[in-house]
């Protein structure tokens, strides 16, 4: 007997578009949304590969592990680009994107990440958007760890090109991904000579082929489940409210933060300031004399289902990130996680000198929770774009 979720009806066109015009929805955007069937790396080449090209400057803001593969697309397309470095410990301002175009006159594209969560910080786009809207460079930002989690308006803020996944905040699966096109990004793909055509990296194509012929037919066959899967996301996104869900990823990140202080035992958060540290996911410091990665794996050993991994590359033996996001964005998540990383760092630091209390960490990371989600009721009739 054919398995119910494997025998499935073709998705039409029409209820393909459905779902696109709901992501429009959610990204607060009246431009072109694409869905593309893979990872958001995807789309982020895809764009990178159709506005950069010799000739052109870009601006590429560093604030993580993602920016410095932007830049690596941007060299290969032969563009000059100018890395703005910002620690990883910290977000990047509006003033130091002003000060970087003013230096380089000739910037015609910016790349940002909205949210970093493989660092725990997120960058100010609708201040940065404005900077760079004045310049009038085409604007890209990944907002794959942002979207759902936080604030997020395309439109109101400049962005051209936004590009999401729906792998955290959302809820669902990492094979699928969106982007909103402006008309300005459109107009510099087309004049690219080297932007890809009759190439799955192609937005190009997207637009002749299903955009331009009224998404009557659609280029290729469409990843089923993983189409039925964002459809759910935004069913579950649509029925909470959107304001709801990011608050609820606020209310985590300010109880996660507030409970790891709490603990004590040396554990600091990473990303130094409160309002730079992203609602995705948190991200801290171990204490001197232990290893993140050991740390997690004692977190782990009791429950290997929680959302606790080590920070990557240089960052593995400082770092631990916590990612609070779908799912995991909820107060018996945190206390599971202040819980495992207490015993951790109890067992790790032997008693040398730094106490660990659990029940001080878990009475912040409540009080945090509660006045996360009342702040939040409160400024939801506000736009915050």
């Amino acid at each position: 007997m054919p398995h119910p979720l494997l025998d499935l009806p073709p998705l039409t066109a029409d209820r393909f578009a459905a779902v696109e015009r709901r992501v429009a929805s959610l990204l607060a955007t009246e431009n072109d949304v694409v869905i593309m069937q893979g990872e958001a790396l995807l789309p982020l080449e895809g764009c990178i590969r159709g506005g950069a090209r010799p000739g052109s400057t870009a601006l590429n803001v560093v604030t993580g592990p993602y920016g410095q593969t932007f830049g690596n697309w941007l060299r290969d397309c032969g563009a000059t680009v100018v890395d703005l470095e910002v620690p990883f410990h910290t977000a990047v301002s509006a003033d130091r994107i002003e000060h970087a175009l003013a230096a380089h006159p000739e910037i015609d594209f910016v790349s940002l990440v909205h949210a970093e969560a493989a660092t725990g910080n997120t960058n100010p786009v609708a201040e940065i958007g404005s900077v760079v809207r004045a310049h009038g460079a085409l604007f890209m930002v990944d907002a794959v760890a942002s979207v759902a989690a936080e604030p997020l308006y395309t439109d109101a803020w400049g962005v051209d090109l936004c590009v999401i996944g729906a792998q955290k905040a959302m809820g669902g699966p990492a094979g699928v991904s969106a982007v909103s096109v402006s008309e300005r990004a459109w107009a510099r793909f087309a004049a690219n000579p080297r932007a890809p055509r009759r190439s799955y990296l192609s937005l190009l194509d997207w637009r002749e082929r299903w955009i331009d012929t009224g998404r009557r037919a659609l280029p290729h066959a469409p990843a089923q489940l993983e189409m039925l899967a964002l459809e759910a996301c935004l069913d579950r996104i649509e029925a909470a409210g959107l304001s709801t869900v990011t608050a609820r990823h606020a209310a985590t990140a300010a109880a996660v933060r507030a409970g790891a202080l709490a603990l004590g035992g040396g554990l600091e958060p990473y990303a130094r300031e409160a309002a730079e540290a992203a609602p995705v996911a948190t991200t801290l410091r171990t204490p001197a004399g232990t290893d993140a990665t050991e740390l997690v794996a004692k977190a782990l050993a009791a429950d290997p289902s929680l959302p606790l991994v080590a920070g990557g590359g240089a960052l593995a033996a400082e770092m631990i990130r916590v990612n609070h996001y779908g799912a995991a964005a909820a107060p018996d998540v945190v206390h599971a996680c202040l819980t495992a990383l207490g015993t951790a760092l109890e067992e790790a630091l032997g008693g040398a000198g730094r106490p660990v209390d659990q029940e001080a960490a878990r009475r912040a990371a409540d009080e945090a929770w509660r006045e996360g989600l009342s702040d939040a009721a409160g400024d939801r009739p506000r736009h915050d774009g």
